[in-house]
């Protein structure tokens, strides 16, 4: 396994201990420490193998199934806390089961749809408000800005746009309709 793979396995892994970390131990500056690790593996997983050619199918697949399932698990954590409203948390995952579908659709059909910019947009904007909100909106809360929510809000609209977007390039698979 190249270390591009193994990076990706580690966020993947990283998700549980998220999970128990804040969940359990209750203790939001560690659980953010292992979201910004496992946050950071993604960017450079990414990289690594595309500069060094060493983009695999098991990349194509296991890199973006992990950013969803580290992001889903860090807010799916944050509404059993109270932290974030369920129904931004839904239209996220609407999003992306939305999304992964119209892709496996597009590729069964010989069509593939590259990521747009807006996708990795999205993906660092829910990084960033999650990381944030682990943090109760620290060192903005000392200041009384709510960057955290705002970030959420901001999260929240690129998704929706990024969607939109994935929607209108595959437009020619709704033509059947």
């Amino acid at each position: 396994m190249n270390l591009p793979n193994k990076l990706t396995t580690l966020r993947m892994i990283l998700v549980p201990v998220f999970i128990i970390v804040y969940m359990i131990l209750g203790t939001g500056f560690f659980a953010c420490a292992i979201f910004v690790i496992a946050s950071v593996t993604d960017f450079f997983d990414g990289y690594l193998a595309r500069k060094h050619k060493l983009v695999t199918n098991y990349g194509k697949i296991m890199d973006p199934l992990a950013d969803k399932l580290l992001v889903t698990a860090a807010l799916i954590c944050m509404v059993e806390t109270n932290i974030v409203p369920a129904w931004m948390v839904i239209v996220i995952l609407a999003r992306e089961f939305a999304i992964t579908g119209l892709r496996a659709v597009a590729a069964s059909e010989g069509i593939v749809i590259a990521a747009a910019w807006s996708g990795k947009i999205k993906t660092v904007t829910q990084m960033i408000a999650i990381i944030f909100l682990l943090l109760e909106n620290w060192p903005f809360a000392l200041v009384n800005i709510p960057f955290a929510q705002f970030m959420l809000w901001i999260a929240v609209i690129m998704t929706i746009y990024s969607g939109a977007e994935y929607i209108w390039k595959a437009r020619k698979l709704f033509s059947d309709m």
